[in-house]
Formats: C-alpha cells, sequence, structure tokens
C-alpha cells in the first residue's frame, strides 16, 4: 500500500486500505469500520499535556459519537506499550477509561503515508482529523498545530452536519445548528434552471433566488 501511495488521501478519496497496530491488537482500516463513521485522529505523542487533555475530551464524548454511529481511532509514531501505559494513567489519575483503540506507528510510515507529518513541526505527527464515511470516503481533513488542542464538540458537530445534509441532500450553513441569519435551518439546493430561479423570488424563506432555507 506504502509503495502505491504517490500523494496524501484527499477530500473524496477512499481511506487507504492499512493494516495496523493498535492497543485493541490488529485491524484493518478501513474495513473494520465497514458501515460506520469514523473519527481517525492523530496526536504528536504519549504523556504530553495536550494530547492527555485532548483524549480525555474525546473519551468524555465517547457516548455522543456511538450515538451517531461513529467509531474513534488515535495515531501517533508511540509504541503500543507506551499507548498502554498512558492510557493506565489517565485511567489511574485522571479517572477517565478510554474506550477507544490507539494505533502504534513506529516507524512513521502510516503518518507519512496520511500526510501527519510536517518536517517544519518536528518528527512527530501533527493534530490532524480525517473523518471517514460509512463507505470508507473521506469527507473532512482538519489540521492543527502542536500548541492548540482540538475542539471536539466541533468534531460532533461536523458528523451531525454531514448526516443531516447526506439524508436530506442540503447545505449546512455557518455555525449551524445557530446560524445567524437561518438558526437551525438549512440550505436549499440552488433551482435547476430559470423557471426555478423565478419560482423562489420573495419567498419568506428566500433571501434571493441562490440563497433560500428550510427546517427539516
Amino acid at each position: 500500500m506504502f509503495e502505491e501511495q504517490t500523494r496524501m488521501p484527499l477530500i473524496g478519496d477512499k481511506f487507504p486500505e492499512l493494516e495496523v497496530k493498535t492497543t485493541f491488537g490488529p485491524m484493518k482500516l478501513p474495513d473494520d469500520f465497514n458501515g460506520k463513521w469514523v473519527v481517525f485522529f492523530s496526536h504528536p505523542g504519549d504523556f504530553t499535556p495536550v494530547c492527555t487533555t485532548e483524549f480525555v475530551a474525546f473519551q468524555k464524548r465517547f457516548d455522543e459519537f456511538k450515538a451517531l454511529n461513529t467509531e474513534l481511532i488515535g495515531l501517533s509514531v508511540d509504541q503500543v506499550p507506551s499507548h498502554i501505559k498512558w492510557v493506565q494513567w489517565i485511567k489511574d489519575n485522571l479517572g477517565v477509561e478510554i474506550q477507544f483503540p490507539i494505533i502504534a506507528d513506529e516507524l512513521g510510515r502510516i503518518a507519512k503515508a496520511l500526510g501527519l507529518i510536517h518536517p517544519a513541526k518536528g518528527t512527530n505527527t501533527v493534530r490532524a482529523v480525517y473523518i471517514v464515511d460509512p463507505k470508507g470516503i473521506i469527507r473532512a481533513i482538519l489540521y492543527y498545530p502542536q500548541e492548540i488542542g482540538r475542539n471536539i464538540d466541533e468534531i460532533i458537530r461536523m458528523i451531525k452536519a454531514f448526516q443531516t445534509a447526506d439524508a436530506n441532500h442540503v447545505a449546512i450553513p455557518a455555525n449551524w445548528p445557530n446560524n445567524e441569519l437561518m438558526g437551525d435551518e438549512v440550505i436549499i439546493p440552488l433551482p435547476p434552471d430559470i423557471k426555478g430561479a423565478e419560482e423562489r423570488m420573495n419567498q419568506p424563506n428566500c433571501y434571493d433566488w441562490w440563497l433560500c432555507h428550510k427546517k427539516i
């Protein structure tokens, strides 16, 4: 797989097929999560302050992710024993039991293939997130610097937004479901022709023929 990977995957690509070692044992990605949404995320290193807060934050929302048919899986270039010891430390000292697997990528091959190592930021993985849909398609890629932790609530919002958009064939406005113009409503697709555009003129749910919204 790594020899064939000529560039990092992009939005709309199939998530690469990977055989990985994790704290839950060997796994095959994305096959082991078939039919599920997946939040695949990398962290710079075990036993680091910001990463520890992120893992606690992910776990605190674990049930919410599950309710959205979403699985979590982490990754760093640390080894499995390091992951296990760190997870134990979090449980013993913070009272939080991590219930999702963590990939060990000691050689950095997976991280390099997925574009998770940025030379200007060192040899550790950056904070990255791949959101993958139930068909194994990459729907979003997020990057964060080492010094700033992720907003887990935003990741949950994105999954809710994707699921809403897919189910209703709509677009999602900024800050949804608390958009400044239309609250929790969604954006209707553009009309297919001039007649459709004219029919939308002066409609109460349209700012113009190209900017209409509805409640779902």
